[in-house]
């Protein structure tokens, strides 16, 4: 038995080690992208308080939304582009979305404009800027690129500095899902019997013993979240660790060849509402044909409800030129709302449904690869999961801190436990 434990204790200190120079070599790091990622949490919530202007409107008493055909036509004129798509809101307060493209646009998603469902009035453009805005901006280029990108020389060779910004905060990022591995291991106790005391922050204690605790105790309820986040994050980095995780799910599929950057499956790493983009961008896209004559969206969005039968945010993808198949995403909403949403594949010219993706009936991998982003922001099930994600990237944030606290009273102690021990090996 006393071998049995000296055996143990031999690896929980090569693990205490590895643990802690994981957290050294990573912790200012870590401290920033964490910080960057928990503000930026509520990026969407914040554009839109400082924009309320674009998005919500007053509902007039016994008011009924305008069809979204006739606002099409007023997007359109007033734009002088080629609406791709339409987000019916089922908040009856907020505004109807029309996503623009323009000739010589190129813009990844094109612009959003902002209508007023009630008054046809145009509300603005997703081109206005705020100060929140710029300053989200600012901590998304903080949390993925350590403001690199605003940099233009290039600091370090030919290497682009967004590209080395990028590198730096996907080699902390393992390193920190590394130590939370490693952190689970040591975490467990020596004696199986006190494993309670992990789970409990005696704040009546010094500062010293609560440090200990806001590091173990906070670390362990926050594990889960901690691991996705930092499992995922790193995909947007290293080509090889994107392409090494969709092996791991099953979902990697070789690039087309002459195809850019060719991420594979990059497809399945996107929500449903992702998807739907990036299918707009290409009907954007294709060569000119003969246009489709459109029926009202009205029966559209009547097949979807019966093909869907439950309360949600419509977005509409219509068809490119030449094309005869219009594209539905609905996602429910709620507080407790998944992001990633069904999808539906109706005919132009009858509105009869040729296609149903439900996601939770996909493959729990597929589901798990399509899921990437929400796994990794938080909104896997809206407001539900974002707060416990605001939480826990708030308590990574800390971990750094605390944790070097614990190493520097530990290297203090290490002079007055030498002179203890002197005597008794004399002794002996």
């Amino acid at each position: 038995m006393k071998r049995q434990l000296t055996t143990w204790a031999r690896v929980r200190k090569f693990f205490n080690d590895l643990h802690l120079w994981l957290g050294l070599a990573s912790g200012i790091v870590v401290i920033v992208v964490c910080l960057s990622g928990t503000i930026y949490t509520y990026n969407t919530e914040l554009r839109e308080m400082a924009a309320k202007h674009l998005h919500k409107v007053e509902v007039p008493v016994a008011g009924q939304r305008l069809p979204a055909d006739s606002l099409t036509a007023v997007v359109a004129q007033s734009s002088g582009g080629r609406v791709t798509a339409v987000a019916i809101p089922a908040d009856l307060g907020r505004s109807f979305e029309y996503t623009v493209r323009t000739e010589g646009d190129k813009s990844r998603f094109g612009t959003t404009y902002y209508v007023n469902p009630y008054t046809g009035e145009l509300l603005g453009t997703s081109k206005e800027e705020t100060r929140v805005g710029k300053f989200m901006g600012y901590m998304f280029s903080l949390h993925r690129w350590l403001l690199l990108d605003k940099v233009e020389q290039p600091i370090f060779g030919e290497l682009p500095n967004r590209q080395l910004g990028s590198y730096i905060t996907g080699a902390a990022t393992i390193l920190f899902t590394l130590g939370v591995i490693t952190g689970l291991i040591i975490w467990f106790p020596r004696k199986l019997r006190t494993w309670r005391q992990g789970l409990k922050i005696k704040w009546t204690g010094g500062w010293k013993r609560l440090n200990h605790d806001l590091h173990n105790t906070l670390a362990f309820y926050s594990l889960i979240f901690l691991f996705l986040m930092g499992v995922t994050g790193p995909q947007w980095s290293f080509p090889w660790y994107r392409e090494g995780l969709q092996k791991t799910l099953g979902t990697y599929r070789e690039a087309p060849a002459g195809s850019r950057g060719g991420s594979a499956g990059s497809a399945q790493q996107s929500s449903g509402r992702d998807g739907a983009e990036s299918s707009g961008r290409q009907a954007g896209n294709r060569a000119e044909k003969a246009a489709v004559t459109l029926l009202p969206i009205a029966q559209y969005l009547a097949a979807a409800d019966e093909a869907l039968p439950y309360r949600g945010d419509y977005r509409i993808m219509f068809p490119a030129e030449g094309d005869s198949i219009l594209s539905i995403t609905k996602n429910r909403v709620g507080f407790f709302a998944p992001a990633a949403g069904d999808q539906l594949k109706i005919d132009a010219a009858t509105a009869s449904v040729k296609d149903i993706t439900i996601f939770r009936d996909k493959p729990f991998n597929e589901r798990i690869a399509g899921s990437i982003k929400a796994l990794h922001i938080g909104n896997l099930y809206g407001q539900f999961t974002k707060l416990l994600y605001f939480l826990a990237c708030l308590i990574a944030t800390s971990l750094p801190i605390t944790g070097t606290l614990i190493w520097l009273n530990k290297m203090k102690k290490k002079p007055s436990s030498r002179k203890r021990k002197i005597p008794e090996l004399v002794a002996d």
